[in-house]
C-alpha cells in the first residue's frame, strides 16, 4: 500500500494501539515491562524493584501486540537454540525453597496450586510464568471508550467442552461459585442483536469483487438454510451460475453419496478424507466454491478444510451430510472420536465479558485474597486487580511474573533427589529457586529442553504436538451505527486477514454493562488463524507459528484497518474516523495439537504422544492441556489434579 493509502486507512492516527515499543510498555499509566531487556546481567548487580510491584502495573489495559508479546520468549527460544545461557552469564540464587513450584501461570498452573493447598493448606508455593500477566491463553483485554470500561477474551474464548466436565473440573467450578447455565440465562441479552444478521464478506482478491451480502443463511459457520434462501443469498454473491447451483445443491440435497453402506462404514470412509476432498471427489461441487467453505474450521482446529476430515466436519453441521442418514454417536474407529464431538449432556457453557480469564482471576482472588475485592463469580468481572500483591515475602502462595524458566534440575539423581532446582530470566537476570516439588504446567514442547536429562522416549513424545497459532483481535470503534445500517452483527470474512469479525456478546455481569445501542462504543472480535494449505496439519501449525513471530504489529494493523474499510464500506464506516483502539493477542503457541487421524497413527491404549510425554520424573509432574491433547479448560484442570495427585502419592 502507498502512503496515501495508509493515511486514507487512519494508519496515522493516534490511538491506543502501540503500547509496547521494543518490548517496553510506554503511555500505560507508568506500567514497564522491564522483562524485555535485551541483554543479560553479568555479575551482581543492586536488587531492582520488578515490574509487577511498581505502582500503575495494570497489563490487562495494554494494547498494540499482546498474547505472545515481546519479552515473553526471546530466552526460551536462545534455550531451545542451544544459544543459553550467554557465555559470561552468573546465576542468582535466591535461597528462596518452597514445598511446589509451578513453572506457568495459567488455568492449569493456578489450578495445581489450588489443588496442592487443598492438600496441604500450610504450602509454600511459587508460581513462575514467562508473560507479564498471569493466566496464561486465559487473556484478559480492557479498554475504556467514552467513560466506559469494555472488556474482551485475548485468549480463551468461553467455558465449553465437546464431552461432559469431569468431576474433578466440576468441582472446581463448584467451589469457585461458577454455575453457567444459571449465568447464562441471567445475564446473556439474546435480544440485542434480534434484528441483525449473519453476513459474508467476499473479497476481491478471493472472488473477484469486494461485496457484503447479507443474511446469510444459518449460524456464524455455516449450518441449515432453505432453498429459497440459499437462492435468494446467492443471487447477490459475486460467484459464477455453476459454482452457485453447486453450492444450492451441497447445503439442500439429500443425497446418499454412500448408498448400501451401514451408518458406521459411512463414518469410517469419512474418517479417511479431509472434508475438502469430500466436496470435490464425492459430492463433486465446482473447485471454485471452495474458496467460500475453506475457513469454515479455521476457528476450531486452526486449519481449513484440506486438513480437517469430513466426518469432523459432519459433527460441526456442515453441508453435504443430511442424506447419509448417520447414527449419533463417534465412530468406533480405535482411537478416533471425532474433535467437536459432543456427548448428550446438559447445558454447561458461558462465556465470561474477558472469557476464561475470569476463571484464573477467581484463583489467583481465592489463593491471594489481598490482591482483588469481591467473594463471588459475578464482582470478579469489575475487580481491579493489585499486582503488587501477587509476590509477597512470607506469603502462602507467590505469582513471579515476567520470568521465564529455562531449567528445572533435579539435585541429584531423579529418584533419589530431595529438591528440583529451578531456573529462571527475570529482568535480564538469571536466577534460581529451591522447590521440593515442581509442576510443570508450560508447553510441552519446552519441557524438554527444561529437563534435558529425561527418558529420551519421554521427550520425543513432549516434542509430537505443535501447538496451534492463532491470533485473538479486539478493534474498539466509536460505535456500531455501520454494523446497524448494514443489518449485521457477525461477518464470515473467508479470504480476508481475518476471517472473521463480529460484535461482542452482550453479557451483563457483575456491574459490568454491555453496548446495547449502535450509538455506544464498542468492541468487535476479530480471529485469524493463519495456516499452508496442502501441508499435514502439524506442518502447517509450524508454518503459522513462524508467520506470527515475523509479522510487524504495523502490519496487522494495516490488514485490520483494510478489512474494516472494505467490509464495512456500505455502512459509512470509517477507519481513521471510527477505529479508537486495537490490541492484537497472538498465540504462536495457541490451541493444544488435538490428534488428527488424517495424518497421526492409530496408537494403541497407553501409547499416545500425551499419554506418554505426561508421566512423572522424580519430583517433577506435568500439567497442561497439551497432556490431554485437547484444547479446553477442564482438560486444563483435571491434568493439574493428576499431577498433584501424582506427585502426593509419590
Amino acid at each position: 500500500m502507498s502512503e496515501s493509502d495508509d493515511k486514507k486507512l487512519g494508519m496515522d492516527r493516534q490511538i491506543t494501539r502501540r503500547d509496547f515499543l521494543n518490548g517496553v510498555a510506554v503511555g500505560t499509566g507508568g506500567a514497564v515491562a522491564s522483562s524485555a531487556l535485551p541483554s543479560f546481567a553479568l555479575g551482581a548487580l543492586a536488587e531492582p524493584v520488578a515490574a509487577q510491584d511498581k505502582p500503575g502495573y495494570y497489563p490487562p489495559s495494554l494494547a498494540g501486540l499482546r498474547g505472545s508479546h515481546a519479552g515473553s520468549f526471546e530466552a526460551a527460544h536462545s534455550e531451545r537454540d542451544g544459544k543459553f545461557p550467554p557465555k559470561g552469564a552468573t546465576v542468582k540464587d535466591t535461597k528462596e525453597t518452597y514445598d511446589l513450584v509451578i513453572v506457568g501461570g495459567g488455568i492449569s498452573g493456578l489450578a495445581a496450586a489450588h489443588f496442592w493447598r487443598a492438600k496441604d493448606p500450610n504450602a509454600r508455593i511459587l508460581i513462575l510464568d514467562n508473560h507479564d500477566d498471569f493466566g496464561g491463553h486465559a487473556k484478559r483485554n480492557e479498554f475504556r471508550s467514552a467513560g466506559r470500561m469494555l472488556l474482551a477474551n485475548g485468549g480463551t474464548w468461553a467455558i465449553e467442552s465437546p464431552f461432559p466436565y469431569s468431576k474433578v473440573a466440576r468441582a472446581l467450578m463448584d467451589e469457585l461459585g461458577i454455575q453457567p447455565a444459571a449465568l447464562e440465562a441471567k445475564c446473556y441479552r439474546k435480544n440485542v442483536y434480534k434484528h441483525l444478521s449473519n453476513g459474508v464478506f467476499f473479497d476481491k482478491q478471493t472472488f473477484g469483487e469486494d461485496r457484503l451480502v447479507a443474511p446469510a443463511p444459518g449460524g456464524r459457520r455455516g449450518g441449515s438454510g432453505s432453498l429459497e434462501q440459499w437462492k435468494t443469498f446467492l443471487e447477490k454473491a459475486p460467484l459464477s451460475a455453476e459454482v452457485r447451483q453447486d453450492i444450492v445443491r451441497l447445503e439442500t440435497s439429500e443425497t446418499d453419496y454412500f448408498l448400501g453402506l451401514t451408518s458406521d462404514q459411512k463414518k469410517d470412509k469419512l474418517s479417511r478424507f479431509s472434508y475438502k476432498d469430500f466436496l470435490l471427489k464425492v459430492v463433486k461441487v465446482h473447485k471454485d466454491a471452495i474458496p467460500y467453505y475453506q475457513t469454515r474450521t479455521h476457528g476450531l482446529f486452526g486449519v481449513g478444510i484440506d486438513a480437517v476430515p469430513a466426518l469432523d466436519c459432519w459433527v460441526l453441521q456442515q453441508p453435504g451430510f443430511r442424506g447419509l442418514k448417520l447414527e449419533p454417536g463417534p465412530h468406533p474407529r480405535m482411537g478416533y472420536t471425532p474433535r467437536g464431538f459432543a456427548a448428550p449432556k446438559e447445558p454447561y457453557e458461558f462465556h465470561y465479558p474477558d472469557g476464561n480469564a475470569t476463571i484464573a482471576r477467581m484463583l489467583v482472588r481465592r489463593m491471594i485474597p489481598a490482591a482483588a475485592p469481591g467473594h463471588d463469580a459475578e464482582d470478579i468481572v469489575s475487580a481491579k486487580f493489585d499486582y503488587s500483591q501477587l509476590d509477597k515475602s512470607g506469603a502462602p502462595v507467590r505469582i513471579r511474573l515476567s520470568s521465564i524458566v529455562v531449567s528445572a534440575k533435579h539435585a541429584g539423581e531423579a529418584t533419589a533427589a530431595k529438591q528440583v532446582d529451578v531456573t529462571y530470566v527475570r529482568d535480564g537476570q538469571l536466577a534460581n529457586v529451591h522447590g521440593k516439588n515442581v509442576i510443570l504446567a508450560c508447553w510441552n514442547m519446552m519441557i524438554p529442553y527444561l529437563c534435558p536429562d529425561l527418558p529420551e522416549k519421554q521427550k520425543e513424545a513432549l516434542h509430537y504436538g505443535v501447538k496451534v497459532p492463532l491470533v485473538y483481535t479486539s478493534v474498539a470503534i466509536r460505535n456500531w451505527e455501520a454494523f446497524e445500517k448494514l443489518g449485521v452483527y457477525n461477518i464470515a470474512c473467508p479470504g480476508m486477514y481475518h476471517h472473521e469479525m463480529n460484535l461482542d456478546l452482550p453479557v451483563d455481569i457483575g456491574g459490568y454493562e454491555s453496548p446495547k445501542t449502535p450509538d455506544q462504543p464498542i468492541l468487535v472480535r476479530m480471529e485469524r488463524t493463519p495456516c499452508l494449505p496442502g501441508l499435514p496439519e502439524r506442518d502447517q501449525h509450524r508454518a503459522g507459528r513462524g508467520d506470527l513471530l515475523s509479522t510487524s504489529f504495523d502490519t496487522f494493523e494495516r490488514n485490520i484497518r483494510d478489512q474494516f474499510a472494505r467490509a464495512l464500506s456500505g455502512g459509512g464506516f470509517d477507519p481513521t474516523r471510527d477505529i479508537t483502539a486495537i490490541t492484537v493477542n497472538r498465540w504462536p503457541h495457541g490451541y493444544s495439537y488435538e490428534y488428527n487421524y488424517l495424518f497421526d497413527p492409530e496408537w494403541p491404549a497407553g501409547q499416545s504422544p500425551c499419554e506418554i510425554a505426561r508421566k512423572k520424573f522424580g519430583r517433577i509432574a506435568i500439567a497442561n492441556s497439551d497432556a490431554g491433547a485437547a484444547a479446553y479448560t477442564d482438560s486444563a484442570m483435571d491434568h493439574a489434579w493428576r499431577a498433584v495427585e501424582e506427585l502426593h502419592s509419590a
